[in-house]
């Protein structure tokens, strides 16, 4: 507040004239200061621009290094490559659809689809991502979004052959095989539960043949109940069988021999 009321009182012992000066030169100043303002923005986004610029030529360097490194099988090395490239780029969907053709190549399936996951997120109208996602997907046995991806990278781009003959047949082809292998493995299931459940078969005993075999029996049974045998040994220790029939028992003398069971 001092100060504030220190400038009124000199203001107003300055002629007309010179605060009229005075004012013109603020406005100049401060015009002045207007432009400068303006250009530190311009030339703000203009480096700004300039170094997207250098990150986009940068990374389509390294994109195009790794392409050729994974042409010549030198995948390790191309992974390398489009890793940086997607330090400059990171919402670059192509590099993502490539990386995950090369995790493919190297059987690593979870990493692949992972990779076209990201290429189909930064570009979802990229029939080549939706492509490669179905292939990776494919390659983990997730059969039925393998289909879906395919039938989503045949909507983008219809008149694609190699999508349509290639990737989407084979796809249902092998849905249609693992149906029919879940099928029969259903119904073996079912009749090995149906063998366990069961029950005993229902014997016929008055046919011929269980009569006979009875009849049989019973004629084995008569004669051994007719026929008595028992083992006698002599003191001397001879062993004797000795046959008894229920009309003319036989019994030596006890006197002489040992009966034994």
């Amino acid at each position: 507040m001092a100060s504030f009321g220190w400038k009124r009182k000199i203001g107003e012992k300055v002629s007309k004239a010179t605060s009229q000066q005075f004012e013109a030169e603020a406005a100049d100043d401060k015009d002045l200061g207007d432009d400068d303002d303006a250009n530190w923005v311009l030339a703000a986004k203009r480096r700004k621009e300039v170094l997207l610029e250098d990150c986009v030529r940068k990374s389509k360097e390294l994109k195009d290094e790794g392409a050729n490194l994974a042409e010549n099988r030198r995948y390790r090395e191309a992974l390398v490559k489009w890793d940086e490239a997607l330090q400059l780029t990171p919402e670059d969907a192509t590099l993502y659809e490539m990386k995950s053709q090369v995790l493919m190549s190297l059987h690593e399936m979870f990493p692949a689809v992972h990779a076209a996951e990201m290429a189909v997120q930064r570009n979802p109208r990229s029939w080549d991502a939706w492509q490669t996602l179905g292939r990776a997907q494919l390659g983990l046995g997730e059969i039925a979004l393998a289909i879906r991806s395919f039938q989503v990278s045949l909507h983008i781009f219809p008149m694609n052959p190699e999508v349509w003959k290639e990737d989407l047949s084979w796809a249902r082809k092998l849905q249609e095989q693992q149906k029919a292998t879940k099928t029969e493995s259903v119904q073996a299931l079912a009749k090995g539960k149906e063998l366990v459940q069961e029950s005993i078969p229902d014997y016929d005993f008055e046919s011929d043949e269980i009569v006979a075999v009875c009849a049989a029996i019973a004629e084995k049974e008569k004669a051994l109940s007719a026929a008595k045998t028992m083992v006698i040994v002599s003191a001397s220790g001879t062993v004797e069988t000795v046959t008894e029939q229920d009309n003319c028992p036989a019994t030596p003398d006890e006197t002489l021999f040992i009966k034994a069971r």
